[in-house]
């Protein structure tokens, strides 16, 4: 099983990028987007409608913002379209497929960058993500959760992290949540499995030459429940093409 996870930045800027026939080459089962920034009806046709997949979206009520969608070639057995936070739900934050013994999430994690206040609803969002994750370990089937979850979990995983300490995204606090996500919750970050190389990054600042200098963080990451953790047979960050300030997060499944 191949699972692809990309925060598009605006679907319809990832698409004039050429962004869905690269998509298409790909042939993965699942792909998860977040940072979608339209509802269906402003969707580009060739995004809506792939040829081999069923689409799901989630967009957000505020025009232009967040939402996240998932192309699958297999009909799930349930779709979830909210994570049980109304105000998140309303931004479009969270996407659930379920299907026969395991589940895969697309999830787009709130920014604190733009103040305190956004930081405390990204806190809130935070401990209710981690009730929602304990909950899955309590159930009888595997989950992959992907996302941009805004945080950069080590210092491997970010370049400057000196300078970035009180800065969100990583914060002491944050790092913390996801040292409990990975020591209490027992979730496995499917690229460290196969990937310990430091300097591997998925997102950049459009600030100067932070790409083409590899100064950036890895943020976007697919989660795996204990079960799956030597399961994963590859893993890469798609970084030839630039469809986003984010990179394509590509990870295999041995079944």
């Amino acid at each position: 099983m191949k699972i692809i996870s990309c925060n598009v930045n605006g679907i319809r800027s990832a698409t004039r990028k050429e962004f869905i026939p690269w998509l298409k080459r790909q042939k993965a089962d699942v792909i998860c987007l977040q940072e979608i920034r339209a509802r269906e009806d402003q969707f580009p046709k060739e995004a809506l409608e792939i040829a081999g997949y069923h689409t799901f979206l989630h967009p957000a009520e505020r025009p232009g913002y967040a939402g996240v969608a998932m192309y699958a070639r297999d009909k799930p057995k349930k779709v979830v379209r909210e994570m049980g936070l109304e105000e998140m739900d309303l931004e479009g934050r969270y996407l659930q497929l379920d299907f026969k013994g395991y589940s895969v999430i697309s999830a787009y994690f709130p920014s604190g960058t733009s103040g305190t206040v956004r930081q405390d609803k990204k806190y809130e969002f935070l401990d209710h993500f981690a009730e929602l994750m304990s909950s899955f370990r309590k159930k009888r089937r595997e989950y992959i959760i992907c996302g941009d979850w805004n945080i950069a979990h080590k210092k491997i995983d970010i370049k400057n992290w000196r300078s970035n300490q009180k800065n969100s995204g990583f914060l002491p606090e944050e790092r913390a949540w996801m040292d409990m996500v990975v020591d209490e919750l027992k979730f496995v970050d499917a690229f460290r499995v196969v990937d310990q190389r430091e300097e591997q990054y998925t997102w950049w600042s459009n600030r100067g030459r932070a790409r083409e200098n590899n100064v950036g963080w890895r943020i976007d990451y697919q989660f795996i429940s204990p079960g799956l953790a030597n399961k994963v047979a590859k893993a890469s960050i798609y970084t030839r093409k630039k469809f986003s300030d984010h990179a394509p997060l590509i990870v295999e499944y041995d079944s």
